[in-house]
């Protein structure tokens, strides 16, 4: 699928960030900063990435992988990604991802999300003006020895043993803004208008919530009250950095998890229909198949 996603500023769901967290930076360091690392399952058929405000950077710590993406209903087209190679990406709109890892290493690469009070102050040393929109030319494995060398710096210090020094953290990533902004930066007069959706760390702690909560209840309000906002605009600054609503981006995550544990584990289908919110058997069986075309003890026999 083509990466390009409509920006929510840097926070991701987890489950729409392609394969399994291993690490991300928390703390005073990390502030206007997301920086995560995963490791990619085997395959997968489709994720949906939403989009952020920020440019988003993924660098490729080990492994060789086929992606394929597009916008969503559109045209899939194919590229691989190799070890040391990167993309940029300012896409607005979500975007479909899916991929298949290639030889025996795991895949495993680190996502990168500058915040836009960064950008802002690096556009403003380089081009001694004000920033409109963060907009970076896109790149599809691209290999960049200085941007390499700040994301190895960044990498050592959110997997080092020792605190992450904020001020040795935020001086990698002003110069990795101004890194960008030189020599990837797109002119303002082509750079699409600042697009509207939740900041990515919002957005993160947001999906986060709902992923520990998907036993429970949906409510707009309570998810609402997380992001600071009121319910009306919450749910449409959602829908723009996702695509989905908030109820809908909610039953996708508790389907993926119910196709997790029917192939992963031994539980009951009543069990799992529990353990994801619905207390009806059969109204999970109804929503099972009308979102993944099967009911859930055919899914599972399927394997």
């Amino acid at each position: 699928m083509p990466l390009q996603p409509e920006r929510i500023r840097a926070e991701e769901f987890r489950r729409h960030s392609p394969g399994s967290l291993v690490q991300s930076g928390t703390g005073e360091a990390w502030k206007d900063l997301l920086v995560e690392i995963y490791t990619l399952r085997d395959c997968e058929e489709s994720v949906i990435i939403p989009a952020v405000a920020e440019p988003a950077i993924v660098w490729t710590l080990s492994g060789k992988t086929e992606f394929a993406e597009r916008e969503l209903g559109g045209k899939w087209w194919s590229y691989e990604l190799n070890a040391g190679e990167f993309f940029v990406t300012t896409s607005r709109t979500p975007y479909e991802l899916r991929w298949k890892v290639l030889g025996p290493d795991p895949f495993r690469s680190m996502r990168v999300f500058i915040g836009l009070p960064i950008f802002a102050r690096a556009y403003k040393e380089v081009y001694g003006r004000v920033m409109k929109t963060a907009a970076l030319r896109e790149v599809s494995g691209g290999r960049d020895p200085m941007l390499e060398s700040l994301l190895e710096h960044l990498r050592h210090e959110l997997t080092g043993q020792a605190p992450a020094s904020p001020l040795f953290v935020q001086g990698i990533a002003q110069s990795m803004a101004v890194h960008l902004i030189r020599n990837y930066a797109l002119p303002q007069a082509e750079a699409p208008p600042r697009p509207l959706g939740l900041p990515a760390f919002t957005l993160r702690k947001i999906t986060s919530w709902m992923e520990a909560h998907l036993d429970e209840a949906f409510s707009l309000a309570q998810l609402a009250q997380e992001a600071g906002l009121s319910p009306f605009h919450f749910s449409r600054l959602f829908k723009q950095s996702t695509g989905l609503s908030p109820s809908q981006y909610l039953i996708r995550e508790r389907i993926g998890r119910a196709r997790h544990l029917l192939n992963e584990t031994r539980k009951s289908i009543l069990e799992i229909g529990l353990e994801v919110g619905y207390s009806s058997p059969s109204h999970f069986a109804k929503v099972f198949r009308r979102e993944v075309g099967v009911p859930p003890l055919e899914y599972r026999q399927n394997g």
